[in-house]
């Protein structure tokens, strides 16, 4: 599949993901939305109807108070008297007046509603004027009766005490009863304030938690703005239950991030299995290329030495057979690379770890590439100067790490410009520093991050202008790793690259 198709599918069904997922945010939002304001609306009409409960009461009590302590005459009168009473009411007419009605007439002045208009024909008897008469004077004294009352309870309320007006504990029950009778079991606090906005009482577990956001009632809203009071109730666990409303469709954007993840992990995976594909199919032609040199050389010497019609001289012998061992030592050592690659990646690779001094092993690996640095028209320089240099490691892996890097320098030479390659050990703390820097080609920030993947070269395809397998760098990391040290490469294209190997020293 082309690079282009993956990039296509995959932002086909990213953005149907997305829309995906942008259609259910917007329904979780909407669900919640609406959750918020229906708890809203029901918890205000609890708290209308909790105010409602509070006024009514109030009357009751005052009721019920004054029926204990007034002893209504009209109760205790028998018929004569209240007939008697009757007749003083009909003689005073419209301006029969109680004590209590004369004391208020000035400051609550009561406007009489429409009497009976009983007006008798000439049909009528004397007992039917007599009824109607009785009638009308009984309306007069309850009317008076009933005035006194209001009255009563409208000055002895607005006389009292805010706090002294309201049963705290029955506005707790009748608040839950409202709020249980709307289906709203949540645990809630309430606090109680004055006109002047003082706290006079809280419930006995109250706490701050939700109170950011809290929903208020007016008390006595009917009375004068100095006798009001103010209800404000809390819901500590508001959110959880708003959210609550979104847990239906946990499951739905639960399984839609797994899809997505999956698809994401999936298209990762075909983007990297094309890719170690490119870069085994790249290993595989420079393999062959590596293999065929050394092969056809061998072959070619093979021949000049099997051809009788050639004279051979001594020193052509030699050569010939110079250019056999040469090739074979070439030929082994990249097969060798690409086995201990592949024990590596297995986990089967031998390790035989001892104590060895880095100096030592660097330096041999240094005299030996000696020869082949100055045939290049470079320059080789070794600073040891680590004092200490005891590190545990195996040895022939050790020079093997040393050897590929130094021969990368040598592959990666600029053309224009001899090579001016360094290596220098130093210690820090615990820690052997061993770098090996050269003035080469560099390497592009885009590649230096990959240097170290199996198969991977810079020079890549049917280009062969460096040899190499791409497992060089890999295998330098891996044992490295192996060692329990680390690895890092700094470079800048065009001037160079310098490798930082970290070891532990040997306490």
């Amino acid at each position: 599949m082309k690079r282009t198709t993956i990039i296509i599918i995959s932002l086909v069904i990213g953005i149907s993901f997305f829309g995906l997922l942008f259609l259910q945010g917007r329904i979780v939002q909407a669900m919640v939305k609406m959750r918020k304001e229906q708890f809203d609306e029901t918890v205000f009409r609890a708290l209308d109807q909790t105010s409602r409960d509070l006024e009514r009461n109030e009357t009751f009590r005052y009721l019920e108070t004054m029926a204990e302590q007034t002893d209504f005459e009209a109760d205790n009168l028998n018929n004569k008297e209240s007939r008697q009473r009757i007749e003083e009411t009909l003689e005073l007419g419209d301006s029969a007046m109680t004590p209590f009605r004369l004391k208020t007439q000035v400051t609550h002045p009561s406007q009489m509603p429409k009497s009976l208009n009983l007006r008798p024909t000439a049909s009528l008897d004397v007992a039917s004027r007599r009824f109607q008469e009785f009638v009308k004077n009984a309306y007069l004294y309850q009317k008076g009766v009933l005035d006194e009352v209001i009255y009563t309870i409208l000055y002895n309320s607005s006389d009292k005490d805010f706090s002294e007006r309201v049963d705290f504990k029955l506005l707790d029950s009748n608040l839950r009863s409202e709020l249980q009778a709307s289906g709203i079991t949540l645990n809630y606090h309430f606090s109680v304030i004055d006109a002047n906005g003082l706290e006079v009482y809280r419930c006995e577990d109250y706490s701050r938690e939700g109170e950011t956001y809290s929903y208020t009632q007016t008390l006595f809203r009917n009375d004068p703005s100095q006798k009001m009071g103010t209800l404000r109730v809390h819901f500590p666990d508001l959110d959880s239950y708003i959210l609550g409303a979104a847990r239906t469709m946990l499951p739905s954007l639960l399984f839609t991030l797994i899809l997505f993840f999956t698809f994401c992990f999936t298209v990762w995976l075909i983007a990297r299995q094309k890719r170690d594909t490119e870069m085994k199919n790249d290993f595989i032609n420079n393999m062959t290329h590596e293999f065929k040199t050394p092969i056809s050389s061998i072959s070619l010497a093979a021949q000049m030495l099997g051809d009788k019609s050639i004279v051979k001289s001594e020193s052509m012998i030699d050569n010939l057979s110079h250019v056999i061992v040469n090739e074979t030592k070439r030929l082994r050592y990249q097969v060798e690379k690409v086995l201990q690659m592949s024990l590596y990646e297995k986990g089967n690779i031998r390790f035989n770890e001892r104590e060895v001094d880095a100096n030592v092993i660097i330096d041999d690996v240094v005299k030996t590439f000696t020869l082949k640095v100055q045939q290049s028209g470079g320059h080789l320089e070794a600073n040891l100067d680590a004092e200490d240099a005891a590190i545990y490691v195996d040895e022939m892996h050790f020079t093997n790490v040393v050897f590929n890097l130094l021969d990368n320098a040598v592959k990666y030479r600029r053309d224009d410009e001899p090579l001016q390659l360094s290596v220098a050990t130093q210690t820090q703390g615990d820690r052997l520093v061993v770098t090996i820097q050269d003035n080469g080609i560099g390497i592009r920030h885009d590649d230096l991050k990959h240097i170290f993947d199996r198969f991977y070269r810079v020079h890549t395809g049917n280009k062969h202008d460096v040899k190499g397998f791409g497992l060089g760098l890999a295998y330098v990391k891996g044992m490295v790793e192996l060692m329990h040290g680390n690895i890092k490469a700094e470079s800048e294209y065009g001037h160079g690259t310098k490798f930082i190997i970290t070891l532990p020293l040997i306490d």
